[in-house]
This record gives C-alpha cells, sequence and structure tokens, in this order.
C-alpha cells in the first residue's frame, strides 16, 4: 500500500518529521542509503567496544518547554529521552596564547569576566553584549510562525536585528571596536560553524551563542539513544525505515512527484517506492540535479544557488587509565586557537592546508553522562574537531593515498603536541585507540556533497531573507533538510517540526 509519505533519508530532521506524522496516525516509509540512520546524528561502533557519534558534540533548545522538549513531549519521548546539562558556570572553555575564559550562562556574568580581562575597554564590551542580547530577541520574535501583534510589541529588538541581516560577525565587532584578543575569545566556538568571523553570518553566530548560553546540553544515554528513539515511534505505528537502500532517481508526472527509484545497497536490485507525499531529506541541490533543475520555478533555482559549508576533520580517540577530570576537563568543552586573530587561523588551516599551529575543539563525551555503553570502564573518549578543504583531501586521496594518510596523520600530531604542551602532559602515552576523519570521509559516510559539514555556508548571503525553505515548487514534493532549514541539532528537529505543522495542520 502507498504510505501517505515517502521520505528520502533518515537524517534528523527527516526522523523527527516522520516520527510526528506517524503519531499522528499517517503511515511513513523512510528510505535511507546508510547502514545506520541519523544523517549526522548517526553512531558507529569500532573494535567492537568502542562507539562514536559521527558529528554531534553537544546541543541546545533541550531544556524543559524549549524546542526539543516540546517535540520528545508530543512523541511521548520526554521522559525517555533526557539531556544533561554542561557546566552553566563555564560551558566552553576558551583558550589563547596570555588569556583564558570560560563562557557562562549568564550574560552579566560574562561582562564582568570580559572586563577583567579587558578593563580599559568595558564601556564597548558591554554595548557589545547588550546589542547581541536584544538582537537575539529580535531574531526571536522573526523566527516562524511569525506574530504580527509581537513584531509591534517589540519594534525596537526586531529593528536592531533587521539592521544585521547583512553583517559578518566581524562587522559587528569592528562597529563596537572590541580589542583582537576579546574578539578571539567571543569567536572561538567557530568550529560550531567552520567560518571565521569575516565570513559568518553575525545572526548565525547570536543564534548559537545565546542558544548555548540558555543551555548546553549532551543527551543522557548518547546520541544513539535520541536517534532509535525516533527509528522506534515511527515503527511502532507500522512506518519503516529501510536502510541501505540509495534513491537512484525521482519520478516525475507533469508537476508531481510521485516516488523515486532506489537501489538495495545489500542485493543491488533496484526498486520503484512511491507515496502520496514526497518528502526529501537529502541534499537539496542534489536532488534538484537528479530531478532537473529547470523543472523548478526561477524563485526554488535562485534559491538553491547556495555555497556548501566548509568540511572539518575529526579524530576519535580513547584513552585508558586517564582520567581527564584530573587536567580541568569536565562537563564543557575545550576550544584552543594558538592565533590571536581567528580569520588568520582559519585562512592559514583551510586555504593553506597548514596545520603547524591548530585552531581545534575538544570534547570528552564520556564526561558528560554517568551513562555507560560508549567504552570499557577504565577508558574515556576524547573527540578533536577542526576545519579541513574538501578539494585538497579529495585530490589527496586519489592521487596518493598515502600521502592522504599522512597528511590525516599529521594533523592529528600537529594537535596532540598542543594537548601535550597545554593540557594533558602524557596524553599520547594513554592513548589505545584513534581514528581519523577527513572531508572525503564525511562525503562517503554522511552523503554530503563537497564533505560539507553543514549544507549551506552559514555567511550573511545564504542566511538572508533568500534561504530556501521547505517549498520547492513541485507538487507533492517538499525539503526537510539543513539547506532547507538550518543546521544542527535543535534547528533540524524545529525544521521537521515545521513541515510537520505546515502539511498536518497541528500546531505543537
Amino acid at each position: 500500500m502507498k504510505p501517505d509519505y515517502l521520505i528520502v533519508g533518515s537524517g534528523l530532521s527527516a526522523l523527527v518529521f516522520g516520527a510526528l506524522m506517524a503519531n499522528s496516525g499517517k503511515t511513513v516509509q523512510i528510505l535511507e542509503a546508510h547502514e545506520h540512520p541519523g544523517g549526522f546524528g548517526h553512531t558507529f561502533t569500532m573494535a567492537k567496544k568502542y562507539t562514536f557519534n559521527a558529528q554531534f558534540h553537544y546541543v541546545w533548545d533541550c531544556g524543559e518547554g524549549q524546542t526539543v522538549n516540546q517535540v520528545l513531549k508530543k512523541l511521548g519521548l520526554d521522559q525517555e529521552v533526557t539531556f544533561e546539562r554542561y557546566d552553566p558556570e563555564g560551558f566552553d572553555h576558551m583558550r589563547m596564547p596570555g588569556y583564558a575564559l570560560d563562557i557562562p550562562s549568564e550574560p552579566e556574568e560574562l561582562k564582568e569576566r570580559l572586563f577583567m580581562l579587558f578593563p580599559a575597554h568595558s564601556d564597548r564590551i558591554s554595548q557589545f553584549i547588550n546589542e547581541v542580547e536584544k538582537t537575539g530577541a529580535g531574531l526571536k520574535r522573526l523566527a516562524p510562525p511569525v506574530k504580527p501583534i509581537e513584531l509591534l510589541k517589540h519594534a525596537g529588538e526586531v529593528v536592531c536585528a533587521v539592521q544585521y541581516l547583512n553583517s559578518t560577525l566581524q562587522d559587528v565587532f569592528d562597529k563596537f571596536q572590541l580589542p583582537q584578543a576579546a574578539q578571539t575569545l567571543l569567536a572561538l566556538q567557530w568550529l560550531d560553524f567552520l567560518l571565521p568571523p569575516n565570513q559568518l553570518s553575525f545572526y548565525a553566530w547570536v543564534v548559537l551563542f545565546k542558544g548555548y548560553q540558555a543551555g548546553a546540553f549532551y543527551p543522557t544515554q548518547h546520541f544513539a539513544h535520541v536517534i532509535n528513539s525516533l527509528v522506534k515511534v515511527i515503527e511502532s505505528y507500522g512506518g519503516q525505515v529501510l536502510l541501505n537502500h540509495e534513491v537512484t532517481n525521482f519520478r516525475l508526472t507533469d508537476r508531481t512527484i510521485t516516488g523515486v527509484e532506489a537501489m538495495d545497497l545489500t542485493t543491488h536490485q533496484t526498486h520503484e517506492f512511491t507515496g502520496n507525499t514526497v518528502i526529501c531529506n537529502i541534499d537539496p541541490k542534489k536532488a534538484a540535479n537528479m530531478i532537473g533543475e529547470s523543472k523548478f520555478s526561477k524563485t526554488v533555482r535562485r534559491k538553491l544557488n547556495y555555497e556548501y559549508s566548509a568540511s572539518n576533520y575529526m579524530a576519535y580517540c580513547v584513552v585508558k587509565d586517564l582520567d581527564l577530570r584530573n587536567y580541568g576537563f569536565g562537563k564543557w568543552n575545550l576550544f584552543h586557537t594558538g592565533h590571536d586573530d581567528l580569520n588568520k587561523a582559519f585562512a592559514q588551516m583551510y586555504e593553506h592546508n597548514d596545520f603547524s599551529n591548530p585552531s581545534f575543539a575538544m570534547t570528552t563525551p564520556t564526561l558528560l553522562t554517568e551513562a555507560s555503553g560508549d567504552c570499557p570502564e577504565d577508558c574515556q573518549i576524547v573527540e578533536f574537531l577542526t576545519v579541513a578543504n574538501y578539494d585538497y583531501f579529495k585530490q589527496l586521496r586519489q592521487s596518493d593515498r598515502k600521502a592522504y594518510n599522512q597528511k590525516k596523520q599529521e594533523i592529528f600530531d600537529s594537535i596532540l603536541d598542543v594537548v601535550e604542551k597545554h593540557y594533558v602532559p602524557n596524553f599520547r602515552k594513554h592513548l589505545v585507540f584513534q581514528i581519523t576523519g577527513s572531508p572525503t570521509t564525511n562525503e562517503r559516510f554522511c552523503w554530503c556533497p563537497n564533505g560539507n559539514s553543514y549544507g549551506s555556508s552559514l555567511t550573511p548571503r545564504n542566511m538572508g531573507l533568500g534561504r530556501l525553505n521547505h517549498e520547492t515548487s513541485l507538487d507533492h514534493f517538499y525539503f526537510c533538510n539543513a539547506s532547507s532549514g538550518y543546521p544542527g541539532f535543535a534547528p533540524t528537529f524545529w525544521t521537521g517540526a515545521l513541515l510537520y505543522q505546515r502539511l498536518s495542520g497541528n500546531v505543537l
């Protein structure tokens, strides 16, 4: 029987949409090319005893009454899927030569800490933080579904936000003339966007910064449990999540997408799947290419003309007989840079492939929850993340596999040199497992074009009014993806929930 919703791809926004629809009595069928559901949220096991999440590290908007919590409540999962909060006194620890700043949840406390570091610039710092608060409040009013009465009631905040439509974070730093070191400390979670201040949309930075201040979280039972719980909801209502099914073609009749052809990667046989409505969770540009871009309206074609976000390098590690809490790690992330200018640091790594002075993030998932299951008890998991250039790694991998592996190792060694010098002197001695991933690894395992980490790049051009949404201009066919919503755990939850509300008429 033809399902109400045929969903192509099982990324987080698709699973949220599918679970909400299944829960409301609709039939749902999901096709996923990978052997694991969850897109960038999937979890993989190595050496039969260590499990790692592909890309998620910490999340926001998961507190009582916030977006993720609202969706989980609607699905009856809010007691089953819970989250541990990072330390509100310092959820992100920023470290650079000569300076250390722990980012607290309270804006006034953040001001005080910055005043201590930069006493001669307290006025400018105060004005900047106040502007961030006001812009954040304005962006909340402008988020869909927009209520005109709210816009009028909070006109000051809305006007404040609107003026920064085309601004980068650097533009706003310059406007308030913040000292260079203060800029770097405030923007040091640039790895959450893989963009430096002079390219990053001020909006994107504000939304994330304010989101984490309102609560940074990690799932109590790790990310696999979140993904599996959503899959379980779909299956418990008779829905299907078919893994190892790669969509090779879309079926278009007149202006209606009626279904897809997909190859079962275990048997290599191709089957046809149909649905009353088709939801596209794969990259919109890739899907449009398969269907034929000329079939879409001019407006949608213009919105499909986005640049992909940069890609990243990951190192997944396990250390044994080493308690990282003794070295200043805990319920927070650590961001390190050897540069005092992140724009230069980014260019050095991304444009020149030079990692001799790396800027990177370090996260310790086993210290964030008491739940076991990710590794043996005498071990701890540590993950490192930095930016990497897809074209460079693709060319290396294709032309010289040995040089490709050497480059991955060189970046890893460069990061570990910093770790041993500044944080954990004997780190390498305790390392019992390591695996590294490059931009081409992202492309192979997460099916993301150019190894992109966030769909479309989070520049002002891509964050403005011309951003793609779920509208495709074709009948019974909708986008539901990071590039047609926003990237990250909470935003993809909201992307799936928004499309559900639009198509079902039910308001969460």
